[in-house]
């Protein structure tokens, strides 16, 4: 199906591009969220008409998620979950335990926004990427753990070792100064383009 974007969407196009998607991606997400219009000739009449419109409604919208975006940079949620002896999770957490985590943290964002590739089934720290706009995503730590000490133990680990790599990536960055002789004073000069002379000899015997 051939559709007019009416707002930028991630991997597919801008404003105002006319793009080919699969029907069900159309008739389930973006037409009904109206991110899109069916490409027909009233309806490129129709966007070009409301095109400065849905320009200012986009540009709030970005406003808006870049305040949502300020407040959620470095944010870390803890979640407490059951596991077996080698940290693998009895069951998983998905993008929905995820917006639900969110929500009492103050951030309402819905399922669609969470880019999580695959459920986590494992303890330990994510990095999630939330979508907050189609220009705004921000990224967030998900810390899966039994207990919250145990939490508090694998994001003091985590610094740890972050703060061990930062160091060794100095430490392989700074340039080494190769060694440099020091210059002769005067007296070493001296005695250097005098040889024997410098000590008071004549370089010929006496007759």
């Amino acid at each position: 199906m051939q559709v007019i974007l009416l707002e930028r969407v991630e991997r597919l196009g801008d404003m105002g591009d006319e793009v080919v998607v699969k029907p069900g991606y159309a008739r389930n997400y973006l037409l009904p969220r109206k991110k899109a219009l069916r490409v027909t000739k009233d309806n490129r009449v129709l966007f070009e008409a409301r095109r400065g419109e849905l320009e200012e409604a986009n540009r709030r919208r970005r406003d808006e998620a870049l305040g949502i975006a300020g407040g959620m940079d470095g944010l870390t949620l803890i979640l407490i979950r059951q596991a077996g002896d080698t940290g693998q999770l009895y069951g998983s957490v998905s993008a929905r335990d995820i917006v639900a985590a969110l929500d009492p943290a103050g951030f309402k964002v819905d399922r669609g926004q969470i880019q999580l590739e695959r459920p986590i089934k494992d303890l330990g720290l994510y990095q999630v990427r939330v979508v907050l706009h189609a220009e705004v995503t921000e990224t967030i730590t998900i810390n899966v753990a039994r207990t919250e000490a145990e939490a508090a133990a694998q994001a003091e680990r985590a610094t740890e070792e972050a703060a061990a790599e930062a160091a060794e990536d100095g430490e392989a960055s700074t340039p080494v100064t190769p060694a440099v002789a020091d210059e002769p004073n005067e007296s070493e000069a001296a005695s250097a383009e005098g040889g024997d002379d410098a000590e008071g000899g004549t370089g010929r015997d006496d007759q």
